[in-house]
């Protein structure tokens, strides 16, 4: 079971940054591939943000690229989300996925980003 804590989430106005972390329980974290997520107001489905694997390879979907950076400090077990010139747009739950040995998935509880002048 790993257990992950978010954190650093809030009111911004367009065009502000904030930083996200993630905190996960376990001595492997360096092993699982890390990710966040988002669900915008109204939404059903979580829209994957930005991955980063074991290594330092990442993924970014393609309406944040250029503005986050996802990154990892594995000797601090989090893994991080930079947000820089947010939108409205990018108004959501943010939310911490690890996926563990290749096939089992855990989620964080989210915290909120809230992006308006």
């Amino acid at each position: 079971q790993v257990q992950l804590v978010e954190s650093g989430g809030g009111l911004v106005q367009p065009g502000g940054s904030l930083r996200l972390s993630c905190v996960a329980s376990g001595s492997r974290f360096s092993t699982y591939a890390m990710s966040w997520y988002r669900q915008a107001p109204g939404n059903q489905q979580r829209e994957l943000v930005a991955r980063i694997f074991s290594g330092t390879n990442t993924n970014y979907a393609d309406s944040v690229k250029g503005r986050f950076t996802i990154s990892r400090d594995n000797a601090k077990n989090t893994v991080y989300l930079q947000m820089n010139s947010l939108k409205p747009e990018d108004t959501a739950v943010y939310y911490c996925k690890a996926i563990v040995s290749g096939k089992y998935d855990y989620w964080g509880q989210g915290t909120q980003v809230t992006v308006s002048s």
